[in-house]
């Protein structure tokens, strides 16, 4: 049961287009802050909303513990935490919130996202990382990084019974990448916002539940020309596995485990955003202690 209500959510994502726009622009530490700022302002909303939405009895009658809603009251304080933090850094540069739409409709929906998002926040602080040059911000940012990983497994393992990790590795997710994401949930922003350097790609689908070893339905709006061979790029931790498409469909890699971000590109080695012609998508694939697949 807890894998498809993880495998609706990541569809529910999948069948969202993001925002096709394009901000010009440097990235510097202003920018990097409101970034990560724009993504505290969305984890902020998406768990004060629900947590009004849902109450004790709402999460008692899904199945979960009382302490269950009571640690999601701690985790929604920390996002609101980062978000007084990051304004606090910028001033009045500082981006404000803007309105959103999440996808979940229970309190066992909203556990599914709120392990997406978090895994989402960790694989966006780890990319991100790299813009910083200020190294008091950095730090900062690698204690942020920190939380939101606690974050990410404890809902992964004691709230959703999944693995509490991935990997070795996370998966460092670049800024457009995290936008193209981070898009499908916002409807509107301030028009005084700050702009921000990205862009946002077209969705992609690998079908209902797509499984290691198998063969996938890629589903996307073509951008490039019907002769252009691409190519599903899957990133696992700081790898990228790489499998042709054709007639629509490609190859899931094997040794996939826990949250795969899935791309298609143009490039059969390596995709960058110069490369990518749709996605992310996220797969998430369990596996239990033995690491072995959950089906």
């Amino acid at each position: 049961m807890r894998t498809s209500f993880i495998t609706l959510v990541v569809a529910a994502i999948g069948a969202v287009n993001a925002h096709p726009l394009k901000r010009d622009g440097g990235v510097d530490d202003a920018t990097v802050l409101n970034f990560a700022l724009t993504l505290e302002h969305l984890e902020n909303a998406f768990y004060s909303q629900a947590l009004a939405k849902y109450d004790a009895a709402a999460f008692e009658k899904a199945g979960f513990r009382s302490w269950v809603r009571e640690r999601f009251q701690q985790v929604g304080e920390h996002e609101a935490a980062h978000v007084q933090f990051l304004s606090g850094a910028l001033g009045d540069k500082a981006t404000q919130p803007c309105t959103y739409d999440f996808p979940h409709d229970d309190p066992k929906s909203f556990a599914a996202f709120s392990q997406i998002l978090e895994g989402v926040g960790v694989s966006a602080y780890t990319g991100a990382a790299q813009y910083i040059t200020d190294k008091s911000y950095l730090t900062a940012a690698a204690s942020v990084l920190a939380t939101e990983a606690r974050h990410a497994s404890w809902v992964a393992s004691t709230v959703n019974g999944g693995s509490g990790w991935s990997g070795a590795l996370d998966v460092p997710l670049t800024l457009d990448t995290v936008y193209t994401l981070a898009a499908s949930f916002i409807k509107s922003c301030p028009s005084t916002n700050p702009a921000l350097p990205v862009k946002a790609f077209p969705a992609v689908s690998f079908g209902d539940h797509p499984k290691p070893g198998s063969m996938a339905s890629v589903t996307f709006t073509a951008t490039t020309d019907a002769s252009t061979q691409l190519y599903a790029v899957f990133f696992t931790g700081l790898s990228q596995l790489v499998s042709p498409i054709h007639d629509g469909k490609t190859m899931i890699p094997a040794e996939l485990r826990g949250t795969v971000y899935a791309v298609v590109s143009t490039n059969d080695t390596i995709a960058t955003d110069g490369t990518i012609v749709a996605g992310p998508a996220i797969i998430n694939i369990d596996f239990n202690a033995e690491g072995n697949l959950i089906n």
